[in-house]
C-alpha cells in the first residue's frame, strides 16, 4: 500500500509539473523539447482554388463571330464578366447553371478581352483575364432574295404557284456550304431541291406547283460561316412569301387558245396568236427562233406600256424583213428574259386562228388587260405543243425540268 501510494502521487506530481510548465512557458522550446498544441484549437479554413474556363479559349484565333462567349467557374462563383474589343462592349447574361453567356454577335477581325470576377467559398474575389481573336475574312458575301433576275423578292408579299425560292450571294460561294446555311420552311410542308443557276445564285422548288394557301419562309444563317475559300457570310438574312391562289394558264400552240385556271377552275378562255415559227440569223451570227418556247413559263414582270424591238434579240438591220420597232404596246406581261410577253395585239387579225408573232403570245386588248390586272409574279403560263423548249436559264424555266433531274 505504501509503495502504490507513492506511485500515484508521483504520477500526480508529474502531471502537476507538466501543467505548471505549460502555464509558465515563455514560448521558447528547450532544445530537444516538443511544442504543445491545445487540442481544442481549430485549423484555419482554406478555400478550394477557383478555376475559370472561358470559351473561346485564351489565345484562340480565327474564331467565328457567331460563336457565343461562355464563362464558367469551378470551386467558386462567377460574379461578373466584362467583354470588350477596344471601346465596344459585348452584352451577356448569367445563366441558370451559373455560367455567363454573351447575348449578341461579335464582329469580324477583332481581338476580345474577357475579364471575369469570381468569388471563392470564403467570399474572396479574384480576376481572370482572357483574350481571343475573331476571323478576318478576305471577302464577305451579302445575301439578297430575288423574285427573278429582274425583280427583288418583297418579303411578306404574295406570289404565284410557280415562284421558286431564289437566294443570291454577292460573291461566288461553295455550293455545299451555302446549301447547309439555307433553311426553308413551308406550310403545308413539302420537300424540295436546289438548282444552281451559277456559283452565286441558287433556286429551290418543290416537286409540284405551290398549293393555294401556302406560306414559304427562307432563312440563311451565314454570319460567321465560311462559304468559300476566302468568303464568309456578311450577315444572316431571311424572307417569306405567300401563295394565296394557284393560277395556271395553258397556251396551246395548235388550238391558238390560252385558258386560265384558278385553283383548278377554268375562269377565262382567250383567243391567241403565238410564234410564227422558223427563224433568222442575228447580227452576231446566232440563230433566232420564232417559235414561242414550249413548257412552263413564270410571270417575271408587268409593264403597262412597252416598246418592243427586234434589236433586243439580235435583229438590228432595218433592211432585214424581220426587223421591227413597235412602240407603246399595251398591257405587257413578261414570261421570259428573251422577250416573250403576253400583250395586246389589236393589229393581229388572226387571234384564235393562226400563229403570226415573233414569239410573244398575242391577245386582244381586253384579254391582255385582264392578264395584266389579274396575273402576278410567279404565276404559271404553260405553252403546249411547241417544237421548241424553254431553256431553264431563260426566265424561270425551273419547271421545265422533271423533279428527279432538277438540280443535276
Amino acid at each position: 500500500m505504501i509503495q502504490r501510494r507513492k506511485v500515484i502521487i508521483g504520477a500526480m506530481g508529474v502531471a502537476a509539473a507538466a501543467t505548471a510548465a505549460g502555464c509558465s512557458s515563455s514560448g521558447k522550446e528547450k532544445s530537444g523539447g516538443t511544442a504543445w498544441i491545445d487540442p481544442a484549437a481549430k485549423a484555419a479554413p482554406v478555400a478550394a482554388p477557383v478555376e475559370v474556363t472561358v470559351t473561346p479559349a485564351t489565345g484562340a484565333a480565327n474564331i467565328s463571330p457567331a460563336d457565343p462567349i461562355v464563362v464558367a467557374a469551378t470551386g467558386g462563383t462567377v460574379q461578373s464578366v466584362k467583354v470588350t474589343a477596344g471601346k465596344a462592349e459585348v452584352t451577356g447574361e448569367m445563366q441558370a447553371d451559373g455560367t455567363w453567356r454573351s447575348t449578341e454577335d461579335l464582329a469580324y477581325g477583332k481581338t476580345y478581352k474577357v475579364v471575369t470576377t469570381t468569388t471563392d467559398s470564403l467570399g474572396a474575389t479574384a480576376e481572370h483575364t482572357s483574350t481571343f481573336a475573331t476571323v478576318k475574312p478576305a471577302n464577305v458575301a451579302r445575301i439578297t432574295f430575288q423574285a427573278n433576275g429582274l425583280n427583288a423578292l418583297k418579303s411578306g408579299g404574295t406570289y404565284g404557284a410557280g415562284q421558286p425560292v431564289i437566294v443570291a450571294f454577292s460573291k461566288a460561294v461553295n455550293k455545299k456550304a451555302a446549301e447547309k446555311a439555307i433553311e426553308i420552311k413551308t406550310s403545308p410542308s413539302v420537300q424540295g431541291k436546289f438548282y444552281w443557276k451559277d456559283d452565286r445564285t441558287v433556286h429551290w422548288r418543290p416537286a409540284k406547283y405551290w398549293a393555294a394557301g401556302t406560306t414559304v419562309k427562307v432563312s440563311v444563317k451565314a454570319f460567321g460561316v465560311k462559304l468559300g475559300k476566302t468568303v464568309y457570310g456578311a450577315k444572316n438574312a431571311s424572307a417569306s412569301f405567300n401563295v394565296e391562289r394557284q393560277l395556271i394558264a395553258i397556251s396551246d400552240n395548235r388550238t391558238h387558245l390560252t385558258k386560265v385556271y384558278i385553283n383548278g377552275k377554268l375562269v377565262r378562255t382567250m383567243k391567241s396568236s403565238l410564234g410564227k415559227g422558223g427563224g433568222t440569223t442575228g447580227a452576231n451570227g446566232e440563230y433566232i427562233n420564232y417559235w414561242t418556247a414550249g413548257g412552263p413559263h413564270i410571270v417575271l414582270e408587268k409593264k403597262r406600256r412597252h416598246t418592243m424591238s427586234s434589236a433586243s434579240y439580235g435583229v438590228s438591220d432595218p433592211k432585214d424583213p424581220n426587223y421591227y420597232v413597235s412602240e407603246n404596246i399595251e398591257f405587257c406581261t413578261r414570261i421570259s428574259y428573251s422577250g416573250e410577253f403576253l400583250h395586246a395585239a389589236p393589229w393581229n387579225g388572226s387571234l384564235g386562228r393562226a400563229n403570226l408573232s415573233h414569239g410573244c403570245i398575242n391577245l386582244s386588248t381586253s384579254d391582255a388587260k385582264w392578264v395584266y390586272e389579274n396575273m402576278i409574279l410567279g404565276d404559271v403560263v404553260d405553252v403546249t405543243n411547241s417544237p421548241r423548249k424553254l431553256p431553264i436559264w431563260n426566265g424561270l424555266g425551273d419547271w421545265t425540268v422533271p423533279f428527279d433531274r432538277y438540280g443535276k
